[in-house]
Formats: C-alpha cells, structure tokens, sequence
C-alpha cells in the first residue's frame, strides 16, 4: 500500500457537493485540496462497470491532466428491489442539468410501477475512493451504508439522494441529519477511513 506524502491534492469531481464533503474530511491533514474544475481538468467518460472502475477512471484522469496525486469519488445509491440500480447510473438518473429531484422522483415512480411494499424500500449508498498518483500507480477503496427511502423528500442539509435516504438505526434523513454527524458515518467517511488508515498514517 503506497503511502501519501505529497503536499497537494486534487479532488477530482465535478461536484460541488461531494468536493466540499471530502474537502471536509481531508481538513486534518496538512494538505493542499483543488479541484477538478478549478484546475481545468475535463469530466472524463465514466464507462466503468462498477463503482470501483470509475473512482479510477476520474482519479487517473485527473492526475494525468494536472500531475499531481487525485482523489476521486464515485458513489450512488442502490435499490435492490430496483436490481440493483440506479447504482452506477444514479448521476445519470437526474438527466442533464442534474437535477436530483428528478432522480428521487423517478426511484419512488420505479418502486410504485413495480409494487414494491413501502417496508421493502431497503437501499445503500456506496462510496468507491480512487487515489491515483501521476505516475499511474492507484489505490482503491470502498464503504457502504445501509437504510431505506422515504417518502416525500426531507431536509435540505444533503445533495444527491440524501433526502429520501434514512441510514439504518435513524429516524431523518441524510439531509436532514448535521453534516458533522453525517461525516461520522456515511458511505464517504467509511471509505475514507480505509483509505487515510492505508495511505496517510505518515500525516497523523
């Protein structure tokens, strides 16, 4: 496992909302944190089949633009009484202009179509970390949080799906939880955590 020792770090998303959650998370190491827009790095083409393959696409992508070391996030939540989806599509699922709200809308249309039982609505959300450096070597890593949808949307603390998303052991929604306690114990911390045990032990 390589460890971590650059000064600067990009962030390699498009996304104000993931940029600033993992910016938040990187706070305690003494680390330098652009982004991929700011820096003028493109929005590769995510044709990964997982979670996983398309954290290093984006990571390797922005390493390579910039030359130094990317951190790059893909994540989405998974419905498994939808097969799974949208998964790896849950960007996609909000259309062009990202709007979500189409997205959480078009989950609970799929539920109903299919008759699915409001106590069967289980969901996760998945978080793959990809650490690429500018010399191709990458490090991955993956966390997962289970809960189940709700309904009408609550909250407007959240991006993405987090509205209608209530982690297990919880009664509010991602959204409507305090972004410190949403830190604590989302699908991005558990990833991280790997990810800072593996790599950054040097910067504790």
């Amino acid at each position: 496992m390589r460890q971590f020792t650059e000064k600067q770090l990009l962030v390699a998303s498009h996304n104000p909302g993931k940029i600033r959650e993992i910016a938040e998370l990187l706070k305690p190491f003494s680390v330098e944190v652009s982004d991929a827009a700011s820096a003028g790095a493109p929005e590769p083409v995510e044709d990964g089949k997982t979670f996983i393959a398309n954290a290093k696409i984006k990571a390797l992508s922005g390493a390579k633009h910039t030359g130094i070391a990317a951190l790059a996030d893909d994540s989405g939540l998974c419905v498994p009484a939808l097969d799974g989806a949208p998964g790896i599509y849950s960007a996609r699922w909000a259309g062009p202009g990202k709007d979500f709200s189409l997205a959480m809308q078009k989950v609970w249309d799929e539920l109903d179509k299919r008759g699915t039982p409001e106590q069967d609505r289980k969901a996760y959300f998945i978080c793959a970390l990809a650490l690429a450096w500018g010399d191709g070597h990458v490090e991955c890593f993956e966390g997962r949080v289970d809960g189940h949808l709700v309904w009408p949307p609550r909250g407007e603390k959240g991006f993405g799906y987090d509205p209608i998303f209530v982690p297990e052991g919880y009664d509010i929604s991602f959204a409507e939880m305090d972004p410190a306690k949403k830190h604590a114990m989302s699908h991005r911390a558990k990833a991280f955590k790997q990810l800072v045990e593996a790599c950054f032990e040097q910067h504790n």
